[in-house]
C-alpha cells in the first residue's frame, strides 16, 4: 500500500506542478501582449468606430465637433493657454479644462470642462458655438447628463445656427427645423413652456431616452468619442490646455 501511496502522492505533485508551469507561461505571455504597444503595419488602415461600448463612463458629458484636421487652427480659434501635447488617453487623464484630440475622418474633438453648459447660461453656449461656426465653418455641440438628465445638441455653420435643442428641466432653447436623424431617431423636443410630466412605471421616460440617444446622434452628424478606436489615437498627439473663452 506504501508504495501505491506514495506513486499516487507523486502523479498529484507532477499534475499540478506541471499545471502552476503552463498558468505562469501564459500570464507571462499575456503580460507581454498587453505591455506590446500597436503598431499599424504599413498600408492598414483600421476602422475608426468600433462595436458600440457597454459602459458609458469614458464617454465625455460635453464636447465639441469641428470640421477640421489643423489642431493648431483649433487651438488658436479656442485660444488656448498653456497648450501642451498629448496622446488620446493622457487628455482624458489630465485634470485639464481642454483637450483637442487628434483629428479623425476631419472632424476635431473638444472636450473638457472648460466647455460652456447650457443649463448655466445658454446665451454664452449659444455665443460660443455661433464665434467658433464663423471661424471653421461646420461646428456642433453635445451635451448629455445621465445624472440630470440636462441635454443637447446643436449644428451650426458659418455663423448660423442650422439646428439647436437644450433641455434642463424645461426647454431652454429650441432652433431651427428638426433633422431627418432626429426624427428617425425619434428624439424628443417640446416647445418653450411645455409641461413634462414624469412617467409612471409602465410608461418610458423620454427625457432619459433623449439622454441616450444624444451619442447616437453625434454619430450620425459627425463622431461619437466612446465609439473612436483608440488604439490609433494613441499614437497621436493632441493638445491639452485651458481657454481664455469668457462666456
Amino acid at each position: 500500500m506504501i508504495p501505491l501511496v506514495l506513486l499516487l502522492l507523486f502523479a498529484v505533485a507532477l499534475a499540478t506542478g506541471t499545471a502552476m508551469v503552463i498558468f505562469v507561461v501564459r500570464w507571462l505571455r499575456l503580460r507581454q501582449l498587453l505591455q506590446t504597444p500597436f503598431i499599424p503595419p504599413e498600408g492598414w488602415r483600421p476602422p475608426f468606430h468600433a462595436a458600440p461600448r457597454a459602459s458609458y463612463l469614458r464617454r465625455p458629458m460635453c464636447w465639441l465637433a469641428i470640421r477640421s484636421h489643423n489642431l493648431l487652427a483649433v487651438q488658436s480659434g479656442l485660444g488656448l493657454h498653456n497648450p501642451k501635447p498629448c496622446s488620446w488617453t493622457e487628455g482624458l487623464a489630465n485634470d485639464e479644462k481642454l483637450f483637442i484630440a487628434p483629428p479623425v475622418n476631419g472632424w476635431t474633438l473638444v472636450i473638457g470642462s472648460g466647455l460652456p453648459d447650457p443649463s448655466d447660461d445658454v446665451d454664452a453656449c449659444f455665443r460660443f458655438v455661433l464665434e467658433l461656426s464663423r471661424k471653421f465653418g461646420q461646428v456642433q455641440f453635445f451635451s448629455a447628463s445621465r445624472i440630470l438628465h440636462h441635454h443637447a445638441w446643436v449644428r451650426a455653420e458659418r455663423g448660423r445656427v442650422l439646428r439647436a435643442y437644450a433641455w434642463a428641466g424645461t426647454t431652454i432653447w429650441n432652433q431651427g427645423v428638426r433633422t431627418a436623424a432626429e426624427r428617425e431617431m425619434g428624439l424628443k423636443c417640446f416647445e418653450y413652456g411645455d409641461p413634462v410630466e414624469r412617467p409612471s412605471l409602465a410608461e418610458p421616460d423620454v427625457i432619459a431616452a433623449n439622454v441616450d440617444k444624444v451619442p447616437l446622434l453625434a454619430a450620425r452628424w459627425s463622431l461619437d468619442p466612446a465609439l473612436l478606436d483608440e488604439r490609433l489615437l494613441d499614437h497621436e498627439r493632441g493638445i491639452s490646455g485651458e481657454p481664455s473663452w469668457r462666456y
